[in-house]
C-alpha cells in the first residue's frame, strides 16, 4: 500500500509545471477541460502512481492519472473486488 503521507512522485508528474490554464478540477459537463486536463496526463511519466495514490486515498473530486471520479469508482471498486477474492 502506499505511504499516503509522503509523495515523492509529486515533484515528477507532468502537472507540476503546467503554467497554462488547465483545471485538473473541471466540472462533469466541462467535456474540453476533461479532455485538457487527461491530456497532460496522458504524457505524465508518474500517471500511475498518481492513479494508485487517488484510489487508495478514495480522492472524489478531479483528474488524477488521467482519470475522472468516475473512471476512478469503477477501477476502485473492481480493485476492493479482487481484495475480496484474495481475502
Amino acid at each position: 500500500m502506499i505511504d499516503l503521507t509522503v509523495t515523492p512522485w509529486r515533484e515528477a508528474a507532468a502537472c507540476i509545471d503546467v503554467t497554462y490554464q488547465v483545471s485538473f478540477f473541471p466540472s462533469k459537463e466541462d467535456l474540453l477541460g476533461i479532455a485538457k486536463a487527461k491530456a497532460i496526463c496522458a504524457t505524465c511519466p508518474v500517471s500511475d502512481q498518481c492513479l494508485s495514490w487517488a484510489i487508495e486515498s478514495n480522492q472524489t473530486e478531479g483528474i488524477w492519472g488521467g482519470h475522472t471520479s468516475k473512471e476512478r469508482r469503477t477501477i476502485r471498486r473492481g480493485w476492493l473486488e479482487e481484495i475480496r477474492k484474495a481475502s
